[in-house]
Order: structure tokens, then sequence, then C-alpha cells
């Protein structure tokens, strides 16, 4: 008859199993320390001040939006933010700096639209804007606007438009720097206006506004917020505003589109990140933060006076805005016929 196998395992077998199931333990066993450290850091984050790093100079709408949110996030996480800016090509110099600053949480980046503009006006640029960043919180958005010196005399866009026309030599625009949404509406005012003007770019839009106010050119385009003052006070006329409906605070001004000008939306919106690396803990924890300083009335109340609209999307939402706008504004660049520099 033939032999049944022993339902026992072999010495072999035995040896193999008993191995496999200590590597097993010995993986769980330090995952689980692992887990709990990184659990434990993010609870006791921050134990250190925190920077944001502002990629443009002081005064303009990312500087005032990451005051605003640094002062009340510092409180809101029981501990320190300092607002630091480093300016200059176009707002590259400070996105790279913080794209290869250490992962540790405390190195944070607000940066404006131009983070999904540069990679398609410069030929080169110091970071990936899908792969070296943790989104945090999309935290607002602001149209921007057309302004002009009111000793001009002109008083809509048509008379703007009549008046370059006539001396197309004589009309020059800020803008807060090359490629940014200011400079492409800018851009776009030239195409649907059939008009030539010279553009003078700037470091940020405080400098921009500082041109305007002392003649250097006859026309600006920034973002909303640090405008509005000038606007309200009479030292700088809006000819108009290019969100898609008209801003709260200032009703007399039109949108591009109810002049007539289809599909002329252009708004900067301002976005929160941290270093690609950035313990997912501890991002989580920014994000919800953040969000819920965002959310607070008084918070809505004070960037509304300085010309924001809140958005307070958390992590998914600014991922999902900065997929869909690298390549828009590609496709913007490209029709406008600037040129990678």
């Amino acid at each position: 008859m033939p032999r049944h196998k022993s339902p026992l395992p072999s010495r072999r077998q035995f040896l193999k199993a008993a191995s496999l199931k200590a590597v097993s333990l010995a993986a769980t066993a330090a995952a689980v320390p692992a887990f709990g450290v990184r659990r434990a850091l993010a609870a006791r984050y921050p134990e250190r001040p925190i920077r944001i790093i502002v990629p443009f100079a002081p005064a303009g709408p990312t500087d005032i939006m990451a005051r605003i949110l640094g002062q009340n996030l510092g409180i809101a996480l029981s501990g320190n933010v300092i607002v630091e800016n480093r300016s200059g090509a176009g707002g590259n110099i400070g996105i790279g700096y913080t794209a290869h600053a250490e992962a540790d949480g405390y190195t944070l980046l607000v940066t404006s639209s131009a983070y999904v503009v540069n990679p398609s006006l410069y030929a080169t640029v110091p970071y990936d804007p899908f792969k070296d960043f943790a989104p945090i919180a999309e935290l607002g958005t602001s149209p921007n606007a057309i302004m002009i010196d009111p000793k001009l005399g002109i008083n809509s866009i048509a008379e703007l438009i009549a008046r370059v026309k006539a001396k197309p030599d004589a009309f020059n625009y800020a803008s807060p720097g090359a490629g940014t949404t200011p400079h492409l509406s800018g851009e776009l005012l030239k195409i649907v206006g059939g008009i030539e003007i010279t553009h003078v770019p700037f470091s940020a839009a405080g400098p921009a506004i500082q041109a305007l106010l002392g003649g250097t050119t006859q026309l600006a385009v920034t973002a909303l917020p640090p405008a509005i003052p000038y606007i309200e006070n009479g030292s700088i006329k809006a000819l108009a505003v290019t969100g898609a409906r008209r801003w709260v605070d200032l009703p007399d001004v039109p949108t591009m589109i109810e002049l007539g000008y289809t599909d002329f939306i252009a708004d900067t919106f301002q976005a929160f990140l941290a270093p690609a690396k950035t313990p997912p803990d501890i991002v989580a924890r920014l994000s919800a933060k953040s969000v819920e300083v965002m959310k607070k009335p008084e918070i809505v109340e004070q960037l509304r006076i300085n010309g924001f609209e809140v958005i307070a999307n958390g992590s998914d939402g600014l991922r999902q805005r900065i997929v869909t706008e690298v390549p828009k504004w590609h496709d913007v660049i490209a029709k406008a016929g600037i040129k990678p520099v």
C-alpha cells in the first residue's frame, strides 16, 4: 500500500515558516513605533518658529495674505509664524528656495498664481509644480484691476483704447512682474483692444502701484488687494476688474465681461504649500488649521476689506487647481505670443 504523507511539516519547513514570521513581526514592530513617532511629532508641532516664505516684495497681495494667515495660524497652532520675503525672478527665487528647504514643516510657502504660470513663462524654473510641493490649502483669490492715473481724464476702457490708438507711444503699464496674471491681463487687453502699450514689470504689486502714483507709468494692472485704498481715496482710477463679477466694495467698477470682452477672466489666487517630503501628519494639521482660520467670519471680513475672496479649500482643492491652471496659462501665454525667457 502507498505510504501517506505526514500532515506535520518537516523540520526545514518549520524553520522557514518560523523565520518568515519573525521577519514579519519585526517589520510590524518597527513600523508601529515609526508611525507613533510621526504622530507624536505632529502632535508637538510646532516646537520652534515657522517661516512662511513669500516670493514677492512686501505690501503686495501675497504678502498681505501671508501676514494675515501667519498671525492667525500662529495663534491656532499655539506657536510663532514669521513671514520672510524672498523676491526676485517673478517669484522663482522664493519658490525655488522653499522647494529645496528642509521638509520638516518649519519652512512653508505662500505664493500667488505665479506658481502655475512660471513653468510656461520661463525656459527653466527651480521647481516642479507637481512634484516639489505638498499642497496645504488654497487660501483665497482676487480679481486683477486695470487702473489709470486719474489726471489723464480717461474714464472707461473704451476711452483708454481710443486714446492709446491716437497716441500709441504715450502709454505704458506697470505690473507686479513678467508672467503674473496681472501681466497676462495687460497683454490680453492689448490683444482684445488692438493696441500697443509698453509693459514695465516690477517685483511686486506694491512697487507697480507706486510707479503709477509717481507718474512713472500711465497705467497699472495688479491684483486688487493693495490697490483698494488708493482707488477708494481717488489717487488711482480703476477702469475695470477681471473677475467674473463686480467687486463688492467697488460696485461702480465694471468687469471686462460686462464691457463685451467674453471670457476675459483672470484672477490671482493665493496658495499655501510645503516642501514635498514634509511629514503627511504635519501637512494635514497645517491644512486643517489654515482652513479653520480662513473660515472665521472676522478673517473673511478682514480679507474682503483687503480685496480677497476667501476660498479655504484644503489640500485636495489646491492640488486640483494646480492641475487645472498649469495648462490653462500655458495656452494663454502661447496665444499672447510671449516667449519663455
